[in-house]
């Protein structure tokens, strides 16, 4: 371990290399402590050792925000060489008895197959597609400052336009304006992935953006995993002086070399225990007392073939969402959210091999899929995820080969930010995406001298897009530098 450094970042999630190749294109020195043997954060493909050559994608797996975001449209993952698949159907929603609702890259094409509910779809997306960026900055900016691209009469007008679809699908009368039982299926599949309450503001936010993205840049996967995204991380990184430990837990702050700025990429409590006995009281109590958020439980299969969908368009889909109707997936999210777990739990389902034939060998197939649980919930997942795919998809228990089963009680023995299975690392409702991880006008401080927070934790919420560390390393360039400009991401430089 080095005896001094300009920064130090601790985890290397997507946020955390964010961060890292912000300070090190600044001329920093920076140096990166992950307590995992593998570098990569909620972005790792593994080998779990289920089949010869199957790998894994242990916690993301499609990632509509790595050429959305502004940090990674900066960053430009395809001119650095990575490749990306972008499916004809980017979401898909089975229904019970009838077609699945279906989210095509095209917007034309999901209005044509959505039948009647096509024309309010089309209201509902339309408008909001004529300028992208303004839905991507207001969902993804550091919540404190206007994007210039905001500032002007359209923008302004646009952000209208995104809050009152909000506001329609955050209030009991979501039902107003998506009437129909596979629209309103197909917008509040992309609302659970904030495994909150539904109706709520935090969700709907969710499902307005990430929907936008889907009818614009599409839901991407990288070829061979998500590894992938933190691999050209740390080139970058790498290549501006920067080095990465794996195999570094850090207890404390004095574990680490000195250095003019901390960054971490790690829960508010990890960043509490880290600096324990050197943080402002309020501030200690601030993020030690940040409420946890509902749960997701993981189990990756191998399987010896495609999932046998009854409508066969699903398989076509990069994310299925399983849990049918809107009154259901309300339902069940409800129950989570009291502390049960519900029988037909809402899950995630995504097939890599479907669009990157590369992840199959010998006939066998990875299948990336988690359901959504009560917080710290022990339960092996395994069996309802089980039954509600084969609620869509009969068949479906005849196709596994193997299986790894990762309780929401047990998630954070791979990330230590998942405490109780909390993948959003925190509670995400509209207040705490404002105040996250506590009420105060810069929430990436931790009220030290140089000490930053810069995870999931800090607005604008969870997701690989980057744009935590980014916010956070901008203001460590400002704060303990002096350095004003913004530095360059783009390959070139």
């Amino acid at each position: 371990m080095s005896t001094g450094v300009d920064a130090v970042v601790v985890g290397s999630g997507p946020n955390g290399m964010a961060a890292a190749v912000a300070l090190a294109r600044a001329g920093l020195s920076v140096e990166v402590f992950e307590a995992q043997p593998t570098i990569g954060g909620g972005a790792r493909t593994l080998d779990l050792g289920l089949a010869p050559g199957i790998t894994h994608d242990i916690c993301s797996a499609v990632h509509p925000l790595a050429i959305a975001s502004p940090f990674f449209v900066d960053f430009d993952l395809r001119a650095r060489g990575m490749e990306l698949t972008t499916p004809d159907i980017s979401y898909a929603q089975p229904l019970d008895g009838k077609p699945a609702a279906l989210a095509f890259h095209d917007l034309d094409e999901t209005v044509d197959r959505l039948g009647e509910a096509g024309p309010e779809w089309r209201r509902f997306f339309a408008p909001l597609l004529e300028r992208v960026d303004d839905a991507i900055w207001l969902s993804l900016g550091d919540k404190r400052s206007v994007p210039e691209t905001l500032r002007d009469v359209p923008g302004i007008a646009n952000v209208v336009k995104f809050g009152l679809r909000l506001l329609s699908q955050a209030s009991p009368a979501w039902n107003i304006p998506l009437s129909h039982e596979s629209s309103q299926a197909l917008f509040t599949g992309v609302a659970a992935h904030a495994i909150g309450g539904l109706p709520a503001m935090g969700t709907a936010a969710t499902a307005t953006m990430l929907s936008t993205v889907a009818h614009a840049g599409g839901w991407p996967s990288p070829i061979g995993g998500s590894q992938a995204i933190i691999d050209h991380l740390v080139a970058d990184l790498e290549a501006h002086g920067g080095s990465v430990h794996a195999n570094s837990p850090i207890a404390h702050v004095t574990d680490l070399p000195k250095a003019r700025a901390y960054l971490l990429d790690t829960s508010a409590l990890g960043a509490a225990q880290i600096f324990s006995g050197l943080l402002p009281a309020q501030v200690d109590k601030s993020l030690r007392g940040f409420k946890q958020g509902n749960a997701a439980a993981k189990v990756d299969f191998v399987l010896d073939g495609p999932v046998p969908w009854s409508d066969p368009e699903v398989g076509r889909a990069g994310t299925i969402h399983v849990g049918g109707s809107r009154a259901q997936m309300a339902a069940a999210e409800a129950q989570v959210t009291n502390g049960r777990m519900p029988a037909d739990p809402v899950c995630l389902v995504s097939d890599p091999t479907v669009f990157d034939p590369s992840r199959e060998v010998n006939g066998l197939r990875p299948l990336w899929t988690y359901c959504h649980v009560p917080f710290d919930c022990p339960i092996d997942p395994t069996e309802y995820i089980t039954r509600q795919i084969e609620r869509f998809a009969p068949g479906f228990r005849d196709r596994i080969v193997a299986h790894n089963a990762i309780p929401a009680s047990e998630m954070a023995e791979h990330n230590q930010n998942y405490i109780g299975g909390d993948i959003a690392t925190g509670v995400v409702s509209f207040y705490r995406m404002m105040a996250r991880p506590r009420t105060s006008w810069d929430n990436y401080s931790l009220g030290v001298p140089g000490a930053f927070l810069c995870s999931a934790a800090t607005p604008p919420a969870p997701g690989v897009h980057g744009m935590n560390g980014w916010f956070s390393a901008r203001r460590a360039l400002k704060t303990r530098f002096g350095i004003d400009e913004t530095p360059s991401l783009s390959p070139g430089d």
